[in-house]
């Protein structure tokens, strides 16, 4: 086995792991009733703040320092992000499938740490069996006085909502998010003010992935400085990875960051190494806005600073391999594409550049391509993330527009000549 790896909880699972009473069988709720029972808010945020946990949604904010921005104000509330919708992530899918009232229970947690008693979930819309399990997971709770008033025989009172998005991407941007669970027109916000002052309805509000709010039972259960024990410094804990592309064995994978990318591409008991036994051309390492990583990467730590070293990041842990036959070009107008779609037109940069971007790439594939449109599509990109580099500059509200210029620098960095051998042959795949 190799040195840090965590094997997946989720990979010996049992088909009835989302009922509650499997839960409670396995310890279930044990954590929210100790955090009821013997430990103030306070107490649960500090060990929150000393388990180091960062944020598993993207930008990898420390969960603790987060919750310690909410203002006074009341009331307040908590929603959890769960409309994951970056594309090649599916891991929150799999923990709403099958582990639902691991995400009860930690939202629970936090609204009392936090002094909320209202919750949200916001379920991506295309997400229909998880928000089906979630919703019976909290109706379950209910039943069994974990949710509603004076939950597991304390004097504090939650409810929790399940709200099904529109599938809209942008929505898994905070602010966007907020606005379209007020039912308004899901676009981001210009900050500030910030969530934390005045997020939901302009209450103080915290916005948290489905992942981290998952690992608050652990920390509660064991410890912050336990959970602070394990994995390198600025990465502790265990970290869910969604691999997929030219792999053997595309998965999710929970692993303690630390490992390698070589680790986790080509270790036995995670990625297995590459479709066929074709070469290792590129990944991406974290979701389609993060930029592309290549093999002189491969011995590099998987860790949110060391991804942050190289010019990319973690983002929502997505990774997706490419091997030797990939065309480069093609790959990088798909997620433009993606990002053209999916821009609210609320931003100049964005809902312009994407489009020209997708139009330049898609010039270059039918082979109308012309030597200038590499120049121009950095040109493009420079305008909507000045400088092009990461983490990026931004000319827009929110990442999006932003995020569409990853895979361009990528192709442009790595496989220039590529992309001009391209233009050259007037679009020919090679």
């Amino acid at each position: 086995m190799t040195a840090g790896i965590l094997f997946a909880r989720m990979e010996a699972h049992r088909a009835d792991s989302h009922t509650l009473e499997r839960y409670l069988a396995t310890g279930g709720y044990d954590a929210l009733r100790r955090a009821l029972a013997e430990m103030t808010p306070d107490q649960v945020t500090a060990e929150v703040k000393a388990s180091n946990l960062r944020g598993r949604g993207g930008a990898g904010f420390p969960c603790g320092v987060k919750w310690g921005f909410l203002a006074a104000a009341t009331p307040r509330y908590l929603v959890v992000n769960a409309d994951e919708s970056e594309p090649g992530t599916f891991k929150d899918r799999q923990l709403l499938e099958r582990d639902p009232h691991q995400l009860v229970e930690g939202a629970a947690i936090a609204a009392y740490a936090l002094g909320v008693h209202q919750a949200f979930v916001y379920v991506r819309g295309e997400y229909a069996r998880p928000a089906r399990r979630l919703q019976r997971a909290v109706e379950e709770a209910y039943a069994a006085g974990f949710l509603g008033r004076g939950i597991a025989g304390s004097g504090f009172d939650l409810d929790l909502t399940v709200h099904l998005g529109a599938g809209a991407y942008i929505c898994g941007e905070e602010t966007a998010l907020l606005n379209s669970l007020e039912g308004r027109r899901g676009e981001p916000r210009i900050r500030p003010p910030f969530p934390a002052v005045a997020g939901l309805y302009g209450r103080p509000t915290i916005v948290n992935n489905v992942e981290t709010i998952s690992n608050l039972p652990w920390i509660i259960t064991h410890g912050g400085t336990a959970y602070d024990a394990i994995g390198p410094e600025g990465s502790r804990g265990t970290r869910l990875f969604s691999l997929s592309g030219h792999v053997r064995r595309p998965g999710n994978y929970e692993v303690v960051m630390g490992l390698t990318w070589r680790d986790l591409i080509f270790g036995e008991h995670l990625g297995g190494g590459m479709r066929a036994g074709r070469g290792l051309k590129a990944w991406i390492p974290g979701g389609a806005s993060a930029p592309w990583l290549v093999p002189e990467h491969l011995d590099e730590p998987v860790t949110i600073d060391d991804a942050a070293r190289l010019g990319t990041m973690l983002g929502s842990g997505a990774v997706i391999v490419m091997d030797e036959t990939t065309d480069v070009v093609a790959a990088a107008l798909s997620i433009v594409r993606f990002f053209a779609h999916e821009s609210c037109g609320q931003c100049t940069p964005c809902r312009e550049g994407t489009t020209w971007m997708q139009r330049v790439l898609e010039r270059i594939l039918r082979g109308a391509g012309r030597p200038a449109d590499l120049d121009l599509l950095l040109d493009i990109s420079d305008n909507i993330s000045p400088g092009l580099r990461w983490p990026p500059a931004q000319t827009t509200i929110c990442p999006l527009g932003p995020s569409a210029t990853a895979p361009i620098v990528s192709i442009m960095r790595h496989f220039r000549p590529e992309v001009e051998a391209r233009v050259t042959r007037g679009g020919a795949g090679g």
